[in-house]
């Protein structure tokens, strides 16, 4: 697997994210929907990364600087026919240690705010010793 910049070009990763935006409207009501557009994921502030299994795209994730010293992560998604293979996860780990180079502590989008989603996440898995964001989420007070 290899996680790439991405320009939000292909039509490949298109089509996911409109996957994504259509599962967060359809799941939430529209006042809790924090998910980006592709016009706002090329902001400035914004970095996003997709993985790639060869030639097909696993997974995508995203990096928005608040401030010096703050992110938040966004648009995490994996395709719903390639979940299980590690995408999520190694995304995760890299937009984690993107932040960390950039000296911003990550924290979940506004979506996860105060909560962990019902289904499996990455988050919940990773052992990272010292991040104090990630501990307060697995904790449940974020």
């Amino acid at each position: 697997m290899k996680i790439r910049l991405d320009d939000l070009q292909g039509p490949e990763i298109r089509a996911l994210l409109e996957e994504h935006l259509a599962q967060m409207h359809a799941e939430s009501p529209p006042e809790s929907v924090h998910a980006l557009d592709i016009e706002k994921l090329r902001r400035p502030e914004i970095t996003f990364w997709t993985a790639w299994d060869e030639s097909e795209l696993v997974g995508c994730g995203a990096l928005k600087l608040l401030d010096a010293t703050h992110g938040e992560i966004k648009s995490m998604r994996t395709p719903a026919a390639l979940r299980r293979r590690g995408a999520g996860r190694a995304l995760l780990a890299h937009i984690i240690e993107a932040a960390r180079a950039r000296h911003a502590a990550p924290e979940p989008g506004d979506g996860h705010a105060g909560q962990l989603p019902a289904r499996p996440c990455p988050l919940r898995q990773l052992r990272l010793p010292g991040n104090r964001a990630l501990r307060r989420l697995r904790a449940g007070s974020v």
